[in-house]
């Protein structure tokens, strides 16, 4: 089991913590009462789905050998007008820099969003996930 907790600081920012003992600050804009000192709540939904996904992708190049030497994802999300304003789509660009075997990415990226990463798993049927995927040269 996992568990968070959040506290409210002032006006709508709040700081959120969970068992690992870090924390996160959430904040919004000024026009609805906050003071644009931190992500959105969403947004940080976003980043988590992001982490996830890399953390699995990342682990099964270097578990194929892959020499990955840099790693990137894009994300755009788009979310309903009405509220709840949840995310309706959501689509990931995964990027590897380096000489990366593109079926290697494929696959890694295919295990992750079939079968290890839980937030994928957890909005998969609430926002339509789609991806693509590319390997770029490395930076010099």
């Amino acid at each position: 089991m996992t568990t968070a907790n959040i506290t409210w600081i002032e006006d709508v920012q709040f700081v959120a913590s969970s068992d690992s003992g870090h924390a996160i600050v959430m904040d919004s804009s000024a026009d609805v009462g906050g003071h644009n000192s931190a992500a959105r709540p969403m947004e940080v939904l976003l980043m988590g789905l992001l982490g996830c996904t890399s953390m699995d992708v990342i682990s099964i190049l270097k578990k194929k050998r892959q020499p990955v030497q840099g790693f990137k994802i894009f994300a755009t999300g788009e979310r309903s007008p009405e509220h709840p304003k949840k995310y309706t789509k959501i689509h990931l660009e995964y990027v590897a820099y380096g000489d990366v075997d593109p079926k290697a990415l494929a696959r890694a990226v295919e295990l992750s969003e079939t079968t290890y990463c839980g937030a994928i798993a957890t909005l998969r049927g609430v926002a339509e996930i789609t991806s693509s995927y590319r390997v770029e040269p490395a930076a010099t």
